[in-house]
C-alpha cells in the first residue's frame, strides 16, 4: 500500500503544470491556447514575459526533483523498494505529461525530467544538462537539444545508477522523444524554429 500511495502522490505532484499556474498568476493567456499549444517554458516565452518563462522552467524542474526526493526520503519507512522509487519517478513524469488537474493535457517534460534525474543522481543530472546546453549553444534549437539529451540520458544513467533505474530512465527518455514527434518531423523537414523565433 505504501508504494501505491507514494506513486499516487508523485503523480499528483507531477500534475502541477507550472506553465498554466504561472500564466494565471501573471495574467497571461493559457499556454495551451497559443503558439505550439504546449504548456512549457518555451511556449510561455512567446508572450514576451521572460520572468514567467523562467518561473515555469524552475517550477517544472523543482517539482520533478521534489517528488523523487520525497519518495527517496519516505521509502524506508513506507516499505518502498528501489523499483518503487523508480516507479515514483516515472509517475511524476507521467503526471506532467497527463496532468489530472488540467484535463490530462500536459507538457513535453524536459524540465521535469531534468529535476527527476538531478534527484536520482547529481552527476547524471548535470551530465544531461550539459548535453542540453552544448547542443543548444551549437544549434539554438530547444527541441533538438532536448532530443539529444534524451538519447544520451540512458547512456549516462548506465554509469551512475542501478539497472532498475536505468530501465526507468530509458522509458522516460522514450516517452520524451515520443512527445517531441511533431518537432522531429519539423526538424527532418527543416521547419523547426530556433529559440529566437520562439520568443516572437
Amino acid at each position: 500500500m505504501g508504494t501505491i500511495a507514494l506513486i499516487l502522490i508523485c503523480y499528483l505532484i507531477g500534475s502541477l503544470s507550472f506553465a498554466v499556474l504561472v500564466s494565471r498568476a501573471c495574467g497571461l493567456p493559457d499556454p495551451r491556447t497559443y503558439g505550439s499549444g504546449n504548456p512549457g517554458a518555451t511556449n510561455v516565452m512567446r508572450t514576451g514575459k521572460k520572468a514567467a518563462a523562467v518561473l515555469t522552467l524552475l517550477g517544472d524542474g523543482a517539482k520533478g526533483w521534489a517528488a523523487v526526493f520525497l519518495a527517496q526520503q519516505l521509502a524506508p519507512s513506507w516499505g518502498v523498494s528501489e523499483a518503487g522509487i523508480a516507479a515514483c519517478a516515472l509517475a511524476t513524469f507521467l503526471g506532467h505529461l497527463f496532468p489530472v488537474f488540467f484535463g490530462f493535457k500536459g507538457g513535453k517534460g524536459v524540465a521535469t525530467t531534468a529535476g527527476i534525474l538531478l534527484a536520482l543522481n547529481l552527476w547524471l543530472g548535470l551530465a544531461v544538462l550539459a548535453s542540453w546546453l552544448l547542443t543548444f549553444a551549437l544549434s539554438r534549437i530547444s527541441s533538438l537539444s532536448a532530443l539529444v539529451a534524451a538519447v544520451l540520458a540512458p547512456v549516462y544513467a548506465w554509469f551512475f545508477l542501478s539497472k532498475v533505474y536505468v530501465a526507468m530512465v530509458l522509458v522516460l527518455a522514450l516517452l520524451l522523444i515520443w512527445r517531441h514527434r511533431a518537432n522531429i518531423r519539423n526538424l527532418l523537414q527543416g521547419k523547426e524554429g530556433d529559440f529566437k523565433k520562439a520568443q516572437e
